[in-house]
This record gives structure tokens, sequence and C-alpha cells, in this order.
């Protein structure tokens, strides 16, 4: 038998051929044609020539996402939400990662030139001129999930991390913990800086010192455990060893940490001295990635909108390659927070 064809869609559907194609590339049609045509294509068995399809239309209906770390869990969050969207509009997704130099992320950008996706939503951990540089000037639209400076002049989605850091604060003031301390990732990217500023202007506005800061390697569990080692100092690890644990966290009550890997790292750390959270020691992180629910205790998260900035990233992007004369949109996306056992 034959391969059915998108014209024997139309004839089963009893619409045209043009509004199949309506139908299958996600733009505007009725509720019925579109039902007309899902019930067409399921009954025959249709699907579409990918290599047809981006000849006659010039695309390759392929469109590229790029993290800094495919495993982190924030990631795999907005991945799913970016691929929802994309591939309801007949898109397929490819996800890529470039790891935490801005080099990288310059070369990826410029690479979109060789012509093989659409489209590009792009997470980056630094930014630089010549990133931005890049992006300005790249053959195929390009959406930042993330922050960069106006002047970019590109679509961006952004998670507000103050007002997060703020709500992580403010909840733990209303749990008793006055003594807080902050483990933060590297202050020289995007997420680090922006956190970093958020906790300082949040213990500014409820009038509190923090008893310690730690500028962790990464934003990783191993970084976290590293961290704690840090902040809790080789004197505290003696002293939960011996099973005194409430001396050992005399300068502390609570930690808040810049993402859930972090926090689990630092939890970890605690436990290990014989530390109990959240009985001695609160810990907060931030992302409520599914990393959160997972952990013991299950973990009090600030919740950054990781598919929501993911979906409406997707949104934009498609937008963008209908119509790349609108002006550049910068969307922000507010925090709640998810509390759990930890605090």
């Amino acid at each position: 038998m034959s391969r059915p064809t998108i014209a024997r869609v139309a004839r089963a559907a009893g619409v045209s051929v043009a509004s199949v194609s309506r139908v299958l590339n996600g733009l505007p049609a009725t509720e019925e044609m579109a039902e007309r045509v899902r019930r067409a294509v399921e009954e025959l068995g249709y699907v579409p020539d990918a290599r047809a399809r981006s000849l006659k239309v010039g695309r390759t209906f392929q469109l590229t996402l790029a993290v800094a770390d495919v495993g982190n869990p924030v990631y795999v969050t907005m991945m799913r939400a970016v691929e929802e969207v994309v591939s309801a509009a007949g898109y397929r997704l490819v996800v890529t990662t470039t790891g935490p130099d801005v080099v990288d992320e310059v070369a990826l950008v410029r690479g979109m030139a060789r012509g093989y996706a659409d489209g590009l939503v792009i997470s980056p951990l630094r930014v630089d001129d010549d990133l931005i540089k890049s992006i300005r000037e790249c053959d195929v639209p390009v959406v930042v999930a993330g922050n960069v400076p106006a002047r970019a002049g590109v679509d961006t989605v952004r998670a507000n991390s103050p007002k997060g850091m703020l709500l992580a604060v403010e909840h733990l003031l209303a749990k008793g913990r006055r003594r807080i301390a902050f483990v933060n990732g590297p202050v020289d990217t995007v997420p680090g800086s922006a956190r970093a500023k958020g906790f300082r202007e949040a213990m500014k506005a409820n009038e509190l010192q923090a008893v310690g800061e730690v500028e962790a390697a990464d934003f990783t569990f191993a970084a976290g455990r590293a961290a704690g080692k840090e902040l809790l100092g080789e004197s505290a690890y003696e002293a939960g060893s011996r099973g005194d644990g409430p001396a050992a966290t005399a300068r502390l009550d609570a930690v808040i940490c810049a993402n859930d890997l972090l926090a689990v790292g630092i939890m970890h750390e605690l436990g290990a001295r014989g530390l109990a959270v959240p009985a001695e020691v609160a810990v907060i992180g931030m992302d409520d990635s599914e990393l959160a629910e997972q952990s013991f205790p299950p973990l009090t998260s600030v919740n950054l909108g990781s598919a929501e900035r993911g979906r409406r990233a997707a949104e934009l992007l498609l937008a963008r390659i209908e119509d790349d004369s609108r002006p550049p949109r910068r969307i922000v996306v507010q925090p709640t927070l998810s509390v759990r056992s930890s605090t």
C-alpha cells in the first residue's frame, strides 16, 4: 500500500490541502477543522515527509535548546516545557549542552548559521559582549531564557531571583530563624550574580546580617558538600562528630542556597556531622526542581518558574519565526515558595 499523502488526508477530512497544512503546522484554525484533520491523520496513519516539507518552505522544522548542564533538574523541567510547545507546532527539539564557558556559548550561537535549526532558545550561564554580539547577528531567531541587557535587542524570559530571595528570608524569619547563611554558586554567572544581589537586599530589608556567605565552585551537589565544609568549618565538624550538634551550629540556624543541588549537598554535609535538618539548621534551595521533593527531608525551595519560563520562551521563539519585525519582549516570571520539611 502506498504511503498516505497530504492530499488523501484533505479528502478524508473534507477540507483543502492548505487547511491540512495549517493544522499540521500549528497555525490558527477552527476547532472543528482541526479535529477533522487530526481524525483523518490518525485513521490514515499519515506521517509528514520532513525532508520535502523543509525544501518547500525553506525551514528545517527543527529548533534548538541550549543549556549549561542537561543533568541539572531545572533544565530538564525547562526542556520538557519547551518540547511540549514546539512539538504541538510541528517542530522537533534538539537539546545541546554549552557547559559553563561563555566561549562555547558564543560558538554555538554562531554555529546556527549552518542551518540545522530554525531558531534557538539559549539559557546562558555567563554573558559577555561577544555573546550579545553573536545573538544580535545570528542568522536565525534567538530567545534568551535568562537575563541579558536590553541593548541586546532580543526576546528574553527571566526569573525574578531577588523577589525569590525575599520570600526565602521572610519564611525563615516567620520560623524564628535569624542566623542565616548563604551558599551561592559562582558570582560571575547570571544566576550567581542575581541571587547574591537578591540575598543581600532581602537581608538588608529585614535589618539582618548574614552569619556567613560561601561561593561554591559550581551549582552542583559536590560543590554543595564542599561549600558545607567551608561554611561549617573543621571545628564544627569535630563538634558534630562528638554528637555535640547544637554547639556546632551556634553561629547559624538556617542556610539559603542558590539552587537545589547545592542545598542537597549542604544537607548531606549537615547530616554527616550529626546536625538535624530542620531542628538545628533549616535549609532552603532555589529552583523547586524534582530533586526538592525527592531529597530527605523534602526541601523547601523557591520556585522560579522553570516550566513557565520554558513555555514562554518557546512561544516567543515561534512568534519570532512567524514575524521577525516585531519589537523584542522582556518577560519576567514571578517566584513562589514551596514549603516542605527542611524548614
